[in-house]
Formats: C-alpha cells, structure tokens, sequence
C-alpha cells in the first residue's frame, strides 16, 4: 500500500453537485499479489486456474502469468473511493453499475489505481443522494485501462 493521497472531503450533497464533470480524483496506488488473488478465489469458489497456478499460467495462459479475476478487479472500486474521497455522512451504500467492461488483464504483482468522475448527482429519499461515478482503473506503466465502470452510491448525510 501507498501512502495517503490528499482526501477530497464531502461535507452534503451539495458537495458532490459541485464535482459533477470536475476533474478526476485519483486514488492510491494499490499492488495486487499472489495472496489476494487467492483468498479472493476462496470467498468467491472461482479457482480457475489462470488466477491460482501460477506456474500453470506462466506455461499455459496468454498473460505470461496468473492475472486477478476481473470482479476482484471490480470489488477495488468501493475502497480506493474511499482512499481518495471522504465522506462527512452518516450512511454511505453502494447501489450498483450501469456499465462494466475489463479492457485488460491485471496481472498478478501489478500496481492498480482507480480514477473517479461525478457524472451525476440526484437527490433521493431520507435526504439521501444517488451519485454515478465514472471510473478508470489503470495498472502502472500499461497505457490501457484494467477495467472502466459506471459505479452507483447513495449518500446520506
């Protein structure tokens, strides 16, 4: 793990109107190894094995090597937006994705960091706030990005 970045901090809704098609705001870098892949592979029971054999992989795959599953790939999205934004709310939830692609393997031992854009912002019930996010994660030194996704919070402050 890296050190901190610099947190954006939310304090209301109003806060996260005002970042709506702002610049993006870039996580941490983040490595993937061996060990994560695996108790990834273990909660989910997906074991195939050009994510868990590494010698298999290093022989067989077309990576050269195992790479992550590609919804470890995505479950990173909720804590590296939690590295980069903090929230002053009293309930934060994921709400789900419009849109997931994975552009690109990430093999295991790599550096991953995820990009974040307000696309929209909508009030909902209890005050709350649904916010889409459009998010790039990118593996260090590779010019395409892991995986690209609308990502759906709510927000209560």
């Amino acid at each position: 793990m890296t050190p901190e970045v610099d947190l954006t901090r939310i304090d209301s809704a109003d806060g996260v109107r005002a970042l709506i098609g702002g610049a993006p705001r870039v996580s941490p870098w983040v490595e993937i190894d061996q060990a994560s892949v695996d108790r990834f592979a273990e909660a989910t029971g997906d074991h195939q094995w050009i994510h868990v054999d590494a010698q298999r992989a290093q022989r067989e795959s077309p990576f050269g090597g195992p790479i992550a599953h590609g919804f470890l790939t995505l479950s990173l999205i909720p804590a590296l937006l939690e590295r980069t934004m903090r929230f002053a709310q009293r309930l934060g939830v994921n709400y789900g994705l419009n849109r997931v692609r994975f552009i690109a393997p990430l093999p295991v031992g790599s550096r991953v960091r995820a990009s974040f854009i307000v696309a929209s912002a909508t009030d909902v019930d209890d005050g709350g706030v649904q916010v889409v996010w459009r998010v790039t994660l990118e593996r260090q030194d590779s010019e395409r990005p892991v995986c690209i996704a609308e990502f759906i919070t709510r927000h209560f402050f």
